[in-house]
């Protein structure tokens, strides 16, 4: 019998679910910055949390013990000594060289590269340990009232927009800029009234989750920084430059950095410097890489700067004449600090206009064509919360650039300015610049201050132009002097990144071994679950039944199938986090009407259902969405939007037919999100494959699914074990 409030409940306890699952995804990837690069190892260790709970929904429900957990990783990251410990995971796990991160660590020999390992390994399973603790009671609470709700369809509905309101409630808080601090402020506020209703009241647990948002808040307060804010993609931090006397040693006048690394810099670069000025090339006239761009053409009336951050670049185009400057870039806050902080004040220019939108969008969308477009050091230090791919990939790649070559006017020039991490990066965007343009760029190495690494600049175009100008242009002649002193030896052999293969920093598809590594972290994970909490028999999937089975499939193939709505989505309508945002409430959304179909029609046949499903999945596989680009954005919105997520109202039918008829709710569900899980570690299969490549593992999954699909007429049950 459903328990009066279990409709109520079942919504509160997905919209906390969803949440919390959002919250260590952003708080931990910010203060931790390898999972910035590593999300999905998050959102694996959730669903693993939640598919033990969903299994073990019989057992006792420790509200304490998952408090505990978020109580020790708060504490931990307050601390100054313990947050030195879990943060030196990043430095640890970067000495395999296979991910880009800024101030990644550096071993000498092999046996300290795998002692590294091994102990950001053991750090990375303590961690582990600490998010997958919190989500065990929530799911032990969903799978009972799941399993006891009379009414299954509908109370899996509200768990559906549970879920979708947990999303929209951290979307909102990102969007507001709001600190973790207040993130957990939020967590206090759901949680503490369930807390006080039970009785007798856990006081051990009130008191624990009342030092959750205070304990985070120390955490931020260890950054002594001018101002600090939490965007929707990462935590920024301005610092002054002033020495100890109160002077600017250089030019630089403001440091940024993100997710507490240096990230950006901005520079008063406006009269001569004397070669004081960070990657200071002219000395004598005090020119920057910033400079080159409006020096190279002899007339940028119109110009576009992507990955515009700050403003040294807009500011660098405005000093040499430019007309008009649309500057573009993803993150509203940078956008805010350069206007607020940049000495030059480049955003207040009439001349400049400003666009906050990922520069892919962008390129797809604008009408305009340009005289020169600059590349501002347009890098990201964050995936989405839903794939490998980082927020800057989709606009290196070839297609990208293709794009981006069109918007050239005649005699327009590209400038792409880049720190690379490793000399392949270089060779990838030079050989990719190569085969769009037609012909080798000309690449600079420009020194920046405090750093041995060096700033490369790429450019494209009318070069006939851009070696005039260089060749009768006094103020370039220290490109010449660049090109003599440190001349950049390029092979042209790197694989191209492209939109369906858009990894820019790994060198050859293969998997990197961090991610097999992190796999096998996930078995220990079970077996850590298996000594602690008794699983039942039921988690072990050599005795599952048909069922089981079905259900399993059917969350590999939809966690796979999320990834790509999400990845082509990207490519049309933009990487940013609304967009994401909107798209997985779309799958949701298929969801609740699918399970609005078999509510009214609860004896819908499978086999066709299926059929269409399969149909609908390899048919995405020959449609390039790209070619829609050019539409209207809300017409674009629509038919992407309508067509990745179609094959989910399919496979929500499938889900929810099969969902109203199983006896074990939380057996169903388990498996569903253990599926998911698995779905979620092959989606490292991209990295050799391509992201196209998993729609085929989509499709054999959906196979497997309808080949497992239940009868009607006869479900094996199991002994259920006794409640709590």
């Amino acid at each position: 019998m459903k328990r009066p409030g279990s409709n109520a409940a079942i919504l509160w306890i997905s919209l906390l679910g969803l949440y919390l699952e959002l919250l260590f995804i952003r708080w931990i990837g910010t203060e931790i910055r390898i999972f910035a690069y590593l999300q999905n190892t998050v959102l694996v260790v959730c669903f693993l949390g939640l598919g033990i709970g969903l299994f073990t929904s019989r057992r006792p429900i420790s509200i304490q013990r998952g408090l505990f957990a978020l109580v020790v990783l708060a504490g931990a990251l307050a601390v100054p000594a313990s947050r030195q410990v879990l943060t030196s995971t990043s430095t640890l796990l970067s000495v395999l060289g296979e991910l880009n991160i800024w101030e990644y660590g550096i071993a000498g020999s092999v046996w300290s590269q795998a002692g590294a390992v091994a102990v950001g390994l053991g750090l990375t399973f303590l961690l582990m340990i600490l998010v997958l603790e919190p989500f065990i009671p929530i799911g032990r609470l969903l799978g009972r009232l799941l399993d006891e709700h009379q009414r299954p369809i509908y109370a899996y509905s509200i768990n559906v927009f549970g879920s979708l309101c947990g999303i929209w409630l951290f979307v909102l808080l990102s969007r507001l800029s709001a600190p973790p601090a207040t993130w957990f402020a939020v967590l206090t506020i759901l949680v503490l009234p369930a807390l006080l209703a039970r009785r007798p009241i856990d006081r051990t647990s009130v008191v624990l989750l009342m030092c959750l948002a205070p304990l985070v808040f120390m955490t931020d307060a260890l950054t002594p920084s001018l101002r600090t804010v939490w965007s929707p993609y990462q935590k920024l931090a301005v610092f002054d430059a002033r020495g100890p006397d109160g002077e600017y040693p250089t030019a630089l006048r403001y440091e940024v950095q993100v997710n507490n690394t240096t990230y950006q810099a901005m520079f008063d670069l406006s009269s001569p410097i004397a070669g004081d000025g960070a990657e200071a090339s002219g000395p004598a006239r005090g020119l920057s890489i910033y400079d080159v761009p409006g020096l190279l053409h002899p007339e940028p009336d119109l110009t576009l700067v992507v990955g515009a951050g700050t403003g040294n670049d807009v500011a660098g185009l405005l000093r040499h004449g430019a007309g008009e400057v649309t500057a573009v870039d993803i993150d509203p806050e940078i956008l805010a600090l350069g206007r607020e902080y940049h000495p030059e004040r480049p955003y207040q220019s009439p001349r400049v206009r400003l666009v906050n939108t990922d520069a892919r969008s962008f390129f797809a969308t604008t009408p305009d064509r340009y005289d020169v477009v600059a590349f501002g050091f347009l890098d990201a230090h964050t995936t989405t919360s839903m794939t490998n791919a980082r927020l800057d990939h989709y606009v290196y790649t070839l297609e990208s650039l293709r794009r981006v070559r069109d918007l050239l006017r005649d005699g327009g020039i590209l400038c792409l300015s880049f720190l690379p991490p490793r000399p392949f990066v270089l060779d990838r965007l030079a050989a990719e610049l190569r085969e769009v343009f037609g012909e080798d760029p000309l690449v600079y190495a420009f020194p920046v201050v405090g750093r041995e690494a060096l700033s490369m600049m790429l450019v494209a175009g009318d070069l006939e132009t851009v070696r005039d100008r260089i060749a009768s242009v006094p103020e370039l002649d220290f490109l010449t002097q660049i090109a003599q002193e440190r001349p950049v030896q390029l092979a042209y052999t790197t694989p191209p990144a492209t939109d369906d293969w858009p990894y820019l920093y790994l060198e050859h598809p293969r998997v990197p071994l961090l991610f097999v590594l992190l796999a096998g972290l996930l078995g220990l994970i079970v077996i850590y679950a298996g000594r602690t909490m008794e699983l039942p028999d039921t988690m072990d999937p050599r005795g599952w039944h048909r069922n089981d089975w079905h259900f399993f499939f059917l969350g590999a193939a939809f966690l796979l199938l999320e990834v790509q709505n999400i990845s082509k989505a990207s490519v049309v309508l933009g990487n940013t986090w609304l967009v994401n945002a909107v798209i997985i409430s779309g799958v949701l959304a298929m969801v609740l009407v699918a399970n609005a179909v078999v509510d009214r029609r609860p004896g819908i046949r499978l086999a066709p259902v299926y059929g269409v499903l399969l149909a609908v999945v390899v048919g995405l596989y020959f449609v390039d969405l790209a070619r829609f680009a050019f539409l209207p954005y809300t017409w674009k919105a629509v038919l992407v939007g309508g067509l990745v997520t179609l094959p989910m109202f399919f496979s929500g039918i499938a889900f929810a037919r099969a969902f109203a008829v199983t006896r074990r709710k939380d057996y169903a569900l388990g498996a569903n999100l253990l599926g998911a899980l698995l779905g979620a570690v092959l989606e490292t299969l991209s990295f050799l494959l391509g992201i196209k490549a998993l729609l085929l593992a989509v499709a054999l999954f959906y196979a497997a699914a309808a080949l497992t699909r239940p009868d009607s007429d006869h479900h094996p049950a199991r002994q259920a074990e006794p409640a709590a």
